[in-house]
Parts: C-alpha cells; structure tokens; sequence
C-alpha cells in the first residue's frame, strides 16, 4: 500500500459536504479539517501496483465542491 496525502480546497461554503461526501466513499484513513490555503487533509493508503493519479481521479475528484487539490507522495516512515 501506497501512504498518499491529500489537501483539499473546497468551493466557500462547501467543507462540510465534500467532508461527509468523502467519508461515505470508505477510501480515507483520515480526515482532517485544516487551516491555511486549504480546507481539508486526507490520508489515504492506495494499493499497490494501482495508478495513484487515476486512484484519486476515479475516487475523489468527482465530488462536488472540491476546487482545489495537492498531493504529496510518501516513501518511507521514520
């Protein structure tokens, strides 16, 4: 499995719904609400040997609200 971050920037008054959007999806480890450039953390484990661009595209991008996202790709815990 693949440990991908993902911060989100919702449309102005749509956090909460992309939040519970998400949620209903079962694909996160976790979820945050977050200040600063954007609104939402999403942790998320992508299995392996599966595309984590179209992972996140099929999975995530399609839910309303979202305007903005930046992933960053992990590779090693210490």
């Amino acid at each position: 499995m693949t440990c991908v971050f993902v911060q989100i920037r919702c449309k102005p008054g749509s956090t909460y719904s992309v939040a519970n959007a998400i949620t209903l999806r079962e694909i996160h480890s976790e979820l945050y609400s977050t200040s600063g450039a954007f609104d939402l953390l999403l942790k998320i484990y992508i299995p392996e040997g599966a595309d984590v661009g179209m992972f996140i595209n099929d999975n995530l991008l399609d839910i309303e609200g979202i305007e903005r996202t930046l992933t960053t790709l992990t590779f090693k815990a210490f």
